[in-house]
Formats: C-alpha cells, sequence, structure tokens
C-alpha cells in the first residue's frame, strides 16, 4: 500500500516524534514526584535514562512499544520494511548494550513500557517507589 502523504509531507510528521518529554514519561515523571521521590532528567549516562537516581544508582528509561519493538504491541510497519526493521532492531541492540554499560558500572535498570503506564500507573509507580525504598535501606 502506498503511503497516503507525500514525502515531504510524512518527513515533517516523522520530525515531531519527540524522544524526550513523551507524553508517557511525563506522567510517570509527574506521578513519581508527587509520591516524593526526586529524580534527575539530565545526564550523560548510556541510553540517556528518562530519569535518574543518582545516590542510588537507579535509573529507569520509559519504552516506546513501537520504538522499543514490544513484545506485547509491536507492528511492523506495512511500507519501507527494511528500513525500519533494521532501525527498530538497532534500537533493541543499543538498549541491550546501554543496559550492559550501566550494569557493569553497578546501576540498577528499570524499563517500563508505555502501554505498562497506560494500563496501571499506580503498578509502575509502586514498582519504582519500593525499589527506591529498598536501595535507600541499603545505601
Amino acid at each position: 500500500m502506498a503511503d497516503v502523504l507525500t514525502k515531504e509531507q510524512r518527513s515533517y510528521c516523522m520530525s515531531q516524534i519527540r524522544g524526550k518529554n513523551t507524553k508517557p514519561e511525563v506522567i510517570l515523571r509527574k506521578a513519581l514526584w508527587s509520591m516524593g521521590h526526586r529524580y534527575r532528567i539530565k545526564n550523560k549516562l548510556p541510553g540517556k535514562p528518562d530519569l535518574v537516581y543518582p545516590s542510588l544508582k537507579v535509573v529507569i528509561f520509559v519504552d516506546g512499544c513501537f520504538w522499543h519493538k514490544c513484545p506485547k504491541h509491536y507492528q511492523p510497519p506495512k511500507t519501507h520494511q527494511i528500513f525500519w526493521e533494521n532501525k527498530i532492531n538497532a534500537n533493541v541492540e543499543r538498549d541491550k548494550k546501554n543496559d550492559m554499560l550501566l550494569t557493569t558500572k553497578g546501576w540498577i535498570i528499570v524499563r517500563i513500557w508505555e502501554h505498562e503506564i497506560k494500563e496501571s500507573l499506580y503498578d509502575c509507580t509502586q514498582k519504582i517507589s519500593k525499589l527506591l525504598t529498598n536501595r535507600k535501606s541499603h545505601i
């Protein structure tokens, strides 16, 4: 099936997709902040985690179901399949590499899928809150 948009229109649409401050990320951040969990968002760590707790050495990534190939929701595009397959697989491999780099430096990694935030923000915040509380008691 041919794209219904022109090349310029498609290019513009794709340029509007944000890598930072996505809706699921902002929702999670606000919920954690309201619970009293203070975090950092600016960092130079591998993979540029969305939330960082430097003193606890905990990082949180909010992964989009499409961009990070969610096993539950990922649907490969019907056009430009080879391009997208290569791009998405490269994202997944980069995630694995960054996880390994962070783990060897002693960081605890939490990956939350965007659909988990949509389905139950409460479960996500409780999972993170328990981890942070446990880390605080061990440091």
